[in-house]
């Protein structure tokens, strides 16, 4: 009952990472204009996305336009597009397998250790997707920072980090939080099914003391009665005969007769 409950936890923290990783690919707010110096148009902001560049004037609407070529981008820009698709695509895959391998769920029936290595698969999965996040964010806010204090570039050229670096921080978090619940939490129930089999940890036992081995006794030979030979039967008549009978035989009454 509590891996069933830790299990929906890391579903739905998987979840959670999902739906950020999603966000964090498709909000612009990956580089936003950095407002320093004598810069006192604040009126306008730039928004620098993996897809789009988007115009800001004020609090009014929003201007956005795809970018013309993905050559054009910056290095950490072409990563994190390639990074943030994997992520996408672990994270979902390893949520779906998740649902599998659940103890609420009866796709796999009669089989519970095949449900612990279809989880630990899924949380493997969802992990490998949180690097996935985690790589493209901190690369492009650690480009921002250096840039920022660059002495070469002039103010209109800094940037700042956006909203989309820490939701996918963030995002990194819940993911790694929700693959480490499936795989944890599975493993541990292979230790306690291995013990369950052993020994029973509520089951009343006494010790019995150990018996001194006994010298083994010289036993005496008994000897067996043989069985009595039998007379041997033949199909061929014969007319010697071993054994004594109260009639005369043939023999016996031609040699009286010749002796009279």
């Amino acid at each position: 009952m509590a891996n069933s409950a830790l299990e929906i936890v890391g579903l739905l923290v998987s979840l959670i990472g999902l739906i950020g990783a999603a966000a964090t690919t498709g909000m612009p707010m990956w580089r936003v204009t950095a407002f320093i110096g004598d810069n006192i148009i604040v009126f306008e902001t730039l928004f620098e996305g993996l897809w789009m560049n988007c115009y800001q004037q004020a609090s009014f609407r929003m201007q956005c336009k795809v970018y013309d070529s993905l050559l054009a981008l910056t290095p950490d820009l072409q990563a994190a597009r390639g990074l943030m698709c994997c992520s996408l695509a672990l994270s979902g895959l390893g949520v779906l397998i998740s649902l599998i391998g659940m103890q609420c769920t009866s796709c796999i029936q009669n089989n519970d250790r095949a449900k612990r290595l279809v989880l630990i698969i899924a949380g493997s999965m969802i992990i490998l997707g949180c690097f996935c996040v985690l790589i493209p964010v901190s690369w492009t806010g650690h480009v921002i920072i250096t840039n920022f204090y660059n002495p070469l570039l002039i103010d209109a050229q800094r940037r700042e980090l956006g909203a989309a670096l820490y939701i996918g921080w963030v995002t990194s978090a819940f993911l790694f939080a929700g693959g480490c619940i499936f795989i944890c939490c599975n493993i541990q129930s292979d230790d306690k099914d291995s013990e369950r089999y052993l020994y029973s940890k509520a089951s009343d036992y006494s010790v019995y003391p150990q018996q001194p081995l006994q010298p083994l006794q010289p036993q005496q030979l008994m000897t067996l009665p043989q069985p009595r030979s039998q007379p041997m039967l033949s199909r061929y008549p014969s007319s010697v005969y071993s054994y004594q009978s109260r009639y005369p035989s043939v023999h016996s009454a031609h040699s009286g007769v010749a002796f009279l």
